[in-house]
Order: structure tokens, then sequence, then C-alpha cells
């Protein structure tokens, strides 16, 4: 539960918020149908509610679920309006490990690529207090 805490807070406030919205709307209806001399019915109410609910879906929800979940997978995805260019750090990096390791430089790089799925996808997360690579106790930087 503590790991999904924010999907299951806002989960239990859709559920508080989609009951009221029903129960009150069921005594407004009770209401007016008293009020102009008949009896309420669920499949009328039903239909008048659901064309409320997702009227209000429509003009909010999905409007907030587009924006948020396009961009998030979009960012994913890496579209080039969205994605952080750090492309030329990379290739700075990468000129300083060619400079300081010599012939080993190039292993040095694809095992970091791989390892952080540069090559194949996207990036993992950084693994803190981990080595970004092995390197061996005698190993020679020239």
């Amino acid at each position: 539960m503590k790991r999904y805490a924010y999907g299951w807070i806002t989960l239990a406030f859709f559920l508080v918020s989609i009951f009221g919205h029903w129960a009150f709307g069921w005594f407004v209806f009770v209401n007016d149908a008293a009020a102009h001399g008949q009896t309420p019915e669920m499949a009328t109410f039903a239909m008048q509610m659901g064309r409320e609910t997702f009227e209000n879906w429509q003009s909010e929800f999905l409007q907030l679920l587009w924006q948020v979940g396009g961009l998030a997978y979009f960012l994913y995805a890496g579209s080039p309006s969205s994605k952080e260019n750090d492309d030329r750090m990379e290739a700075k990096i990468d000129t300083l490990i060619r400079l300081q390791a010599g012939s080993k430089a190039e292993d040095l790089i694809m095992e970091l690529d791989e390892r952080y799925l540069r090559h194949h996808g996207h990036a993992k997360p950084v693994r803190h207090g981990e080595m970004p690579v092995r390197i061996d106790p005698g190993y020679d930087m020239k």
C-alpha cells in the first residue's frame, strides 16, 4: 500500500466524489419529480446522471488525463519536443573517457550504454550506491 499510496488516495477521492455526485443527484431528482407530481424512476435517473457524469468527465477528467498521460507518454517515447537534450554532455564525457582510458575506452562506453539502455531504449534510473561500470582493481587507464 505504501508504494502506491498516491494511487490509492486518488482512487479513494474518485470513489467518494462519484458516490457523492450520484447520491446528491438522486436527492435533486426525487425533489424535481415530486415537484412535478411524478414518481422518480431509476432508469430515467441513471440516464440523466450518466449524461451529466460523462459531460463532466469529458470537460475535466479526460482533458487532464490527456495532458498528464499524453505528456508523460511522449516524454517517455522521447519526442523531439519533450526530450531533454543531454547529447552534448554525453559527447563531452565520452571524449574524456577516450582521453583517459585509451584502448579500453570503447569497451567502457559500450558497457555504460548497455547498462543504462542507451542503444535499445531509454535509460534506466541511476542505481544509487553502485559503481556505474565494473573496474578491475588493477585496471590501467592508459
